[in-house]
């Protein structure tokens, strides 16, 4: 059995890891877009490391783009397999799949109305709503903690991973010639503490690992000053006539950060400023997340009993319309605005972005990692000069970052996570999902841990496992 890492290989993006079988059977661990350097990113989005009609299977860890984003360019490069989630992620695919291609198309349209004044040629979306409608067909959603054969001599186990709605951990045990190898994938590990969802669970004891690494080297600060910190920053924004910014995640961090003011507003601490989420895409993932209070842990369960709806108050407004978009950019009266992408890489976030960073009233509250070379994180480095669809805006606006509102796990949380398995039948340790600098440090952290060997692929690197 062959393992390769064809993404997220000493950087946070494009997860993809391919398995070959000795029956000449192929596995694709997530299929992930990458996100970073424009030329960089287009170049991995476009050309797969491997031809896509030999792939038999794909097993998805969770929803979010960067382990999802590349399956409808898979299909319309030729796969035609199985894709394997939990439930809740094919909920949440069904709708981030169609949302991804529809920004595509819709960037580029913008994008090209640029390069067509500047005498460049067009440029092509990666996919298209029908690729993203047809590779949806493919989807089979399993229970948490099912065995699973999805070809075979493979056996495959969902547990919750604690990090987003159908977020998992992926359990492998694969038979070749009457000996059964284990292998184990964390996905993203959940951040423990967090509301909304269960804790991550421990994992199935395996003979090789792969583990994000995403936070190595880093503590979160406590959760219980996340709620303080966002009442302190929008009440200091609304003082000084500003607006609040919040680039997030639709799914997931959205619905972690509504859920928090809406503790604020009936707690009352929060000024009397209109709030929004202007994402048509974090609309319709919080009807998904208020379908499944199957995930929800027993905090959350205990303030419905209060507040049947988490996700909503009496100043908050969910914005579907374009127009109304619109309305909130040339506003500029004090009010939260919160919009996707997490990475300001795409979406509506981008058009708010440029037209309020360059007041020095607004504040723009970061609360998620941001991948090298994203528009996120130039903002978090607070460069004096960021560029958004192709031009040149001054970073006016304040910038404040919050990680403790990050979904993955910080070092110790990893730790903890990975140290309820077996570490002594573990043969080899792969760190995905991560910069390498942090790798390096987990690497570390897991070397003292009794971790005997941690490797740190790199792109396209392959391993025999046996």
């Amino acid at each position: 059995m062959k393992l390769s890492f064809c993404g997220a290989t000493r950087t946070v993006t494009g997860s993809k890891h391919l398995i070959e079988l000795q029956s000449g059977k192929r596995i694709l661990l997530d299929c992930g877009l990458f996100q970073g350097r424009r030329a960089e990113a287009d170049e991995k989005n476009r050309v797969f490391p491997f031809d896509p009609t030999t792939i038999d299977v794909v097993i998805l860890s969770h929803a979010h783009i960067d382990h999802s984003g590349l399956l409808p360019k898979l299909y319309s490069d030729g796969f035609r397999g199985r894709i394997y989630c939990t439930h809740a992620t094919y909920s949440l695919c069904s709708l981030m799949l169609l949302d991804s291609a529809h920004i595509q198309e819709k960037d580029i349209r913008f994008v090209n109305k640029i390069r067509k004044s500047k005498g460049k040629p067009a440029v092509e979306p990666l996919y298209g709503k029908a690729d993203a409608e047809q590779v949806l067909e493919h989807f089979v959603g399993l229970p948490y903690r099912t065995e699973f054969s999805p070809i075979e001599g493979v056996t495959l186990e969902f547990r919750d991973a604690g990090h987003i709605l159908g977020a998992a951990s992926v359990n492998l045990a694969i038979t070749e010639n009457g000996k059964t190898i284990r292998l184990g994938f964390t996905g993203d590990i959940g951040n423990p503490g967090r509301p909304i969802l269960k804790d991550p669970e421990k994992m199935a004891d395996c003979d090789y690992l792969i583990t994000e690494s995403t936070y190595g080297g880093k503590t979160h600060e406590p959760a219980d000053l996340a709620k303080k910190k966002l009442a302190a920053v929008v009440s200091e924004t609304s003082a000084r006539g500003g607006k609040v910014i919040i680039p997030a995640f639709a799914v997931g961090r959205t619905q972690e950060i509504v859920y928090a003011l809406d503790q604020l507003w009936n707690e009352d601490k929060l000024p009397p400023i209109p709030a929004f989420v202007d994402s048509p895409l974090a609309v319709r993932a919080t009807g998904v997340y208020l379908s499944h209070p199957e995930c929800y842990d027993s905090e959350l369960l205990e303030y419905m009993i209060t507040d049947e709806n988490p996700f909503g108050f009496e100043r908050l407004s969910y914005v579907r319309d374009v127009e109304k978009s619109k309305e909130l950019n040339m506003s500029r009266v004090p009010m939260i605005i919160i919009s996707a992408s997490g990475m300001c890489e795409a979406g509506r976030i981008l058009h708010h972005l440029k037209n309020n960073i360059e007041d020095s009233r607004n504040t723009v509250v970061i609360v998620g990692y941001c991948a090298d070379h994203t528009l996120g994180k130039k903002l978090v480095d607070k460069l004096p000069e960021v560029r958004i669809f192709g031009e040149s805006y001054k970073l006016r606006a304040e910038v404040r970052v919050m990680n403790n509102y990050s979904a993955h796990a910080d070092e110790p949380g990893m730790i903890d996570f990975l140290g309820k398995m077996d570490r002594d039948r573990i043969k080899k340790t792969f760190l995905v999902h991560g910069s390498y600098e942090r790798q390096l440090l987990f690497k570390n952290a897991l070397n003292d841990h009794g971790y005997k060997k941690v490797v740190i692929p790199q792109y396209r690197e392959s391993f025999n496992l046996s």
